[in-house]
């Protein structure tokens, strides 16, 4: 870290937020000033170092382990942090916001009552780290379960299923509320269909400040992607459960883990497919033309829950910097309304900025009651 930035941390008069974001083999975080970065730091996991753990949750006591080592060795003083905050997890379905980290929360997640997942360390490594700073708090922020479906976008085809909001709200939340800001209107005044790109693939219909419908992007629903199956005919996957060949689960793997292009092609990278296809690679060609065709599907599957009537289509997340790829899905939707893309994701800025709303009591923290 330079020097200046270290200075500025030993004498910084305003409190610290930290932003938190576990990822399946990274741990992101960043420490922030209001809105100003300090610095950011992502910490890469090998296969090897998380093997011996058999759950998700079994890794919380290395990876705070791990964060805490990069903050002493940045020279950040514990006592100046007044937030911490993680990315929300598989906790029980609850509307947007920001949370205060609880005990039933944590009992939640701990559990997997809905699922492993990396995001469930979030609130649980944020309730750690708060331990050891006298005024810090740990919240989380617009978690992976916010639900805002409507009644309609429930029903899945029999009453044993209900389909379940499992998305990138936080990021899709951010990108949309940033594109209305730069019109000058409110997120809230708006229709827009948001596609978040990354390890899996989320499409969601935001009417009016409210995620209406959206495909479950890690139960298997919607668009294949690097790491998923997305939907799959529901007649050969019964017949695929009861074959005998395969344990339940390795077939949840299929679905999330090693579906989509890990199953194609051997790689969860979809930077090495595109640049495979370039080389002339037939395989990997028709594989990244058809994520981005069935991308492009679930974005005119959202326009239509909305009527038509479609402000905006906004594509975010990692597979945004693919210019090719974003190409493929503008031709297929542009007659549907105007595209912008965000590459990348802005989720630590989200959680930190909500952080500070927080903190300063520009925002109303919201109690987990499950």
């Amino acid at each position: 870290m330079p020097d200046g930035i270290a200075n500025k941390l030993k004498i910084m008069k305003e409190k610290l937020i930290l932003a938190v974001n576990p990822g399946s083999t990274s741990t992101k975080f960043a420490l922030y000033d209001g809105d100003e970065l300090l610095f950011d730091k992502t910490l890469r996991h090998t296969a090897q170092e998380l093997e011996g753990f058999r759950r998700v949750t079994d890794q919380l006591p290395f990876r705070y382990q791990v964060i805490m080592e990069a903050l002493r060795a940045a020279g950040t003083d514990l006592t100046m942090i007044s937030a911490v905050v993680g990315r929300g997890g598989l906790v029980n379905p609850i509307e947007s916001g920001i949370y205060e980290v609880n005990e039933l929360m944590n009992s939640h997640l701990t559990e997997a009552v809905n699922g492993e997942h990396a995001s469930n360390l979030g609130a649980l490594l944020a309730d750690m780290m708060v331990a050891s700073m006298p005024v810090a708090k740990a919240y989380i922020v617009d978690p992976v379960v916010v639900d805002e479906l409507e009644p309609v976008a429930r029903l899945s085809g029999h009453p044993l299923i209900s389909r379940r909001s499992i998305f990138h709200a936080l990021n899709q939340k951010a990108v949309a509320r940033i594109y209305a800001a730069s019109l000058g209107k409110e997120y809230e005044d708006m229709n827009l269909v948001v596609a978040h790109m990354g390890g899996g693939i989320s499409v969601g219909a935001h009417r009016h400040g409210k995620v209406v419908d959206v495909n479950n992007a890690l139960n298997g629903d919607g668009p294949y992607s690097p790491e998923r199956s997305g939907g799959l005919p529901a007649a050969q996957l019964a017949e695929l459960c009861f074959s005998g060949r395969y344990t339940m689960a390795e077939v949840k793997t299929m679905i999330a883990g090693k579906g989509g292009m890990v199953a194609y092609m051997g790689t969860n990278s979809f930077l090495d497919v595109c640049n495979r296809a370039d080389e002339g690679d037939e395989l990997a060609t028709l594989v990244v033309s058809g994520c981005s065709y069935q991308t492009a599907k679930e974005i005119g599957a959202m326009s239509a829950v909305l009527g038509g009537e479609v402000d905006a289509i906004i594509l975010t997340g990692g597979m945004a910097n693919d210019p090719g790829h974003v190409e493929r899905i503008r031709v297929m939707v542009k007659s549907i309304a105007p595209v912008f893309v965000y590459p990348g994701e802005d989720e630590l800025k989200a959680l930190a900025f909500n952080g500070f709303l927080a903190v300063t009591g520009r925002i109303v923290v919201k109690a987990y009651r499950g």
